[in-house]
């Protein structure tokens, strides 16, 4: 099986190695100084798990890679729209992309079925440009509850979890799902292959509302978060309001919040990807996070007056740390 991964982070970068590991014939996709670690001396993981190095092909030029049978999408989603240069080299008539992105993706209401069939997500797809570079059809959606950090460059540091739930936008359990996920469990992950991804998309998506620009704002750790009196107060609303929204969507988390909370204490002091990116001067990845969420909160009548008020300080905060 070959397998691209465009944007060899720290995601990226640990599914490719852990696809390597099993066998498969893995590319990453790079640049910079990670990309020239990972040439010297490849990609190395550290874990709790076990450390381990996987020594793939690292380029930062698909050209070089050629058609994929999957591409594994490590880029955030605010760079979709214009990876199509990138992507392109990748591709042949079935080439998977596994879209491994927090929020809500922009094959969300692709063959969703029901009254929103189709609907494009204006936040996330504004104009259809993403679904232009990247075809609803070829999406597998993908939800990672695994935490990584880039440590150097070429080091992945392994904190937590190992489940990467995959799904098609129809429900179907196909073929790609099911060899994509025997690959992943055989590099040593977890990897089902879900009926309806979205009902974990909007598990995933209990956090990341709530905690991302959260942490971006306060500078806080999730422990940090959850100890916070006020600011736990404020996690618990957005929750329940994003809640909410996944019901009158007809997606059913079965978590409860202080379940949810209690996880998130459990991680401790680590810094989401969010105030990670802020603290390096990069985009904020919010739109997917935030803004999809109101606007799907307008389509379905759902009052959500707390998210729409953090998603206005976290809106400012990202267009002046990008000035």
């Amino acid at each position: 099986m070959k397998v691209a991964v465009l944007g060899a982070g720290a995601i990226g970068a640990y599914v490719g190695a852990a696809l390597h590991r099993a066998g498969a014939d893995v590319h990453l996709v790079a640049r910079g100084p990670h990309l020239a670690a990972m040439r010297r001396d490849g990609v190395r993981v550290h874990s709790p798990r076990g450390d381990f190095t996987a020594r793939a092909h690292a380029t930062d030029d698909p050209a070089e890679i050629g058609p994929a049978d999957f591409v594994f999408l490590g880029l955030k989603a605010h760079s979709y729209a214009a990876c199509g240069p990138l992507i392109e080299p990748l591709l042949h008539d079935t080439t998977a992309v596994v879209a491994a992105q927090n929020g809500i993706p922009w094959w969300y209401f692709h063959r969703h079925g029901g009254p929103h069939d189709g609907h494009r997500v204006q936040s996330v797809d504004p104009g259809g440009a993403v679904s232009a570079v990247l075809a609803p059809e070829r999406a597998v959606g993908c939800v990672v509850y695994a935490a990584t950090e880039l440590e150097a460059p070429g080091v992945v540091r392994h904190l937590e979890g190992t489940r990467f739930s995959v799904g098609e936008p129809d429900r179907r359990v196909s073929d790609r799902c099911t060899r994509f996920s025997e690959a992943l469990q055989a590099g040593g992950l977890k990897c089902p292959v879900e009926p309806d991804l979205r009902n974990d998309i909007w598990l995933k998506l209990l956090g990341n509302i709530s905690f991302n620009p959260i942490s971006a704002l306060a500078r806080a750790t999730m422990r940090q978060m959850c100890l916070h009196g006020g600011t736990r107060r404020v996690i618990e609303t957005m929750m329940r309001e994003t809640l909410s929204v996944a019901e009158a969507l007809g997606c059913e988390v079965g978590v409860s919040i202080e379940r949810r909370l209690a996880g998130a204490e459990r991680v401790g002091d680590h810094r989401t990807s969010t105030l990670q990116d802020l603290e390096r001067g990069r985009p904020l990845e919010l739109d997917v996070l935030l803004a999809a969420v109101v606007e799907l909160a307008e389509i379905t009548g759902v009052e959500v007056p707390t998210l729409r008020t953090v998603h206005a300080i976290s809106d400012l905060l990202a267009i002046r740390s990008a000035a």
